[in-house]
């Protein structure tokens, strides 16, 4: 119980049947694909170390690693992004494999990530010798989740399942006589200040939350979970009944600090339909590269299914239904702060631009197969609606160029006959006339001639006035809360010496600010870096977001995806284990500045 909340982990919500319960056993069985046959010739012919192959019938394409007797083998596909993998020049001991898209490198003798270190593991395809010594590469394949209790799609009277884009990844869907809602971000900022609503949200915003039977929130990214847009709901309906995944890291990990009153917080477990009445469930599934924090949903009414893959890298390990209704997905990029906020070495501006170009026009192509190979009756590009409107931001809104969704929809209709959709604030999707007859002018309904498509102004200084209110706090009147702040977060043990610097708006030194030295090997604060060889990184925040993510122990995304930060690094190498520790395992609980501060005194 979080502040009266009731926070609840579910295994079914409505339930009208459990599909687990004695004598109603599941009928689909997991599954055993061949993907690859090597003759005896064939595998006789493997060379020792790494052998590149591709399987001429599909395309696909796989690693083999033989060492002696053994043969190890994965798909040739990067985890992070599903890039192409190549030979790693750089490695001299043939063991390494490196990805075209961000030079990830995969050790395939070990099957793990070796940049960035620490990270991740390749899943490996099964190896089988068959009678004659031939080899064959078997995939286990799970069943499909969604595949229990199938249900053939029904007729759809117009009108019946209506979807309404209201801003970013904010969708309002009429399902029958129920209505729910995606990840409503319809006011304030995201992420501490870096981020502002590209599109102005239809004026009835509210009113549509308040009139929700449920709602769906992905993650715990701020412009998904968005505490200002919820202060506003909580106002009006606090008991509105709202489902997020039973992630490692909760969704709804800082409710307490948010002040926010929400009394129905529903957890469900992945892969498990969700029944709201006899013709609508849903189910939540997780992200493959990030399952600790992201998910994705299937929504289901009358057998026609919507597929919303929000911002997952690998949306269910990419194992997702083929031919559904609609699908949505981000498409737009931009929501990092690599490289726009990185200096020295390569990071000149002429290499950031191309870098951005090469990302966007990657990320546009991943986009479009990946709606290629799932061949949805429709498809929306959403949730990458976002500006950096503040002034100070204006050198990361004029540098980070974003996908334009128009010309992802193109490409895809240049190679399918997916029907595509680019939303504008307030337009309605009929879904039954869409599946019906594409050309009907009633399909789509756009939002009334003369309606405010995009934001001219935003309100920065309430959000700001709350940032700024931490630079004074008292906290910081003692050094010693730089040892106090880095024991809480719990990170050590690591060769890494970071320097923190706080700036101005500017990221020039602020006058009177902390300029000091983490030394994370054992967590000590030397005055000047240590002499034995180690990797360094700079990192200047500017003084009101840090100190304010500092005394509310939250994550350092509100710095480094909001660009609030300006990094260099020696050698240029990411440290996915310290990023991923201070972006999604920091402590749930805020460190406990009243303590400290009557130590202190």
């Amino acid at each position: 119980v979080i502040l009266g909340v009731t926070v609840r982990p579910v295994r079914s919500c409505f339930v009208l049947f459990d599909p687990f319960l004695p004598g109603m056993e599941q009928s689909i069985e997991q599954t055993t694909e061949v993907l690859l046959c090597l003759s005896p010739g064939e595998a006789a012919d493997l060379k020792e170390g790494i052998n590149f192959l591709r399987n001429k019938k599909t395309g696909k394409d796989f690693i083999l690693y033989k060492n002696k007797n053994r043969v190890r083998a994965c798909k040739n596909v990067c985890k992070h992004q599903g890039g192409l993998f190549i030979k790693d020049i750089e490695d001299l001991d043939g063991r390494s494999v490196r990805c075209t898209k961000h030079n990830w490198r995969l050790d395939v003798s070990t099957m793990k990530y070796v940049n960035p270190p620490g990270s991740f593991c390749q899943d490996e395809l099964v190896v089988e010798m068959d009678e004659e010594n031939g080899l064959l590469l078997l995939e286990l394949n799970p069943p499909n989740p969604w595949d229990s209790e199938p249900r053939s799609p029904e007729h759809l009277a117009f009108g019946e399942v209506q979807i309404t884009y209201l801003t970013h990844a904010c969708m309002d869907l009429k399902l029958g006589d129920k209505r729910m809602v995606f990840d409503p971000w319809l006011t304030g900022p995201a992420f501490a200040r870096g981020w502002w609503l590209l599109h102005e949200p239809p004026s009835d915003w509210l009113e549509r939350l308040c009139q929700a039977d449920l709602i769906y929130i992905s993650h715990m990214h701020s412009d998904h979970l968005s505490y200002p847009t919820l202060k506003e709901l909580a106002g009006r309906r606090p008991d509105i009944p709202i489902y997020v995944g039973n992630t490692e890291r909760p969704v709804f990990w800082n409710l307490n600090q948010s002040g926010v009153q929400l009394t129905n917080i529903n957890i469900v477990p992945f892969g498990i339909w969700q029944q709201v009445d006899k013709n609508l469930r849903f189910m939540i599934l997780m992200d493959g590269v990030h399952p600790e924090m992201d998910t994705c949903i299937i929504v289901e009414y009358k057998g026609h299914k919507i597929l919303n893959t929000v911002d997952c890298t690998r949306p269910n390990g990419g194992r997702l239904p083929e031919k559904v209704a609609l699908m949505m997905s981000d498409f737009a990029g931009g929501a990092s702060g690599f490289p726009m906020t990185f200096s020295g070495g390569k990071f000149t501006e002429e290499w950031k631009a191309q870098f951005i170009k090469a990302e966007r026009k990657k990320l546009l192509n991943y986009k479009a197969r990946l709606v290629k190979d799932l061949q949805p009756r429709i498809y929306c590009p959403f949730a990458g609606y976002f500006v950096e409107s503040h002034p100070s931001d204006k050198y990361i809104k004029e540098t980070n160029i974003k996908n334009d969704p128009n010309e992802l929809n193109n490409l895809i209709k240049k190679n399918s006959d997916v029907v595509t959709w680019t939303p504008r604030p307030g337009a309605t999707l009929d879904l039954s006339r869409m599946l019906k007859d594409p050309t009907d002018s009633k399909g789509i309904i756009e939002p009334p001639e003369g309606t405010k498509i995009y934001k001219d102004s935003w309100d920065f200084e309430p959000y700001l006035n709350i940032l700024n209110a931490a630079v004074g706090d008292e906290i910081f009147l003692h050094s010693s809360w730089i040892k106090e702040y880095f024991t809480w977060a719990g990170f050590k043990d690591y060769n890494l010496v970071v320097r923190m610097i706080e700036t101005d708006e500017d990221f020039s030194p602020f006058p009177g600010g902390y300029d000091y030295l983490v030394d994370f090997l054992d967590l000590s604060f030397p005055k000047e870096r240590p002499s034995r060889e180690h990797p360094y990184e700079e990192i200047r925040s500017r003084v009101d977001v840090i100190r304010h993510v500092v005394k509310n122990g939250l994550l350092w995304d509100d710095l480094y995806i909001g660009f609030q930060t300006r990094l260099q690094r020696s050698p240029d190498i990411y440290h996915h284990l310290f990023w991923n520790h201070f972006q999604i395992k920091l402590p749930l609980t805020p460190p406990n500045w009243r303590s400290f501060l009557m130590h202190c005194g």
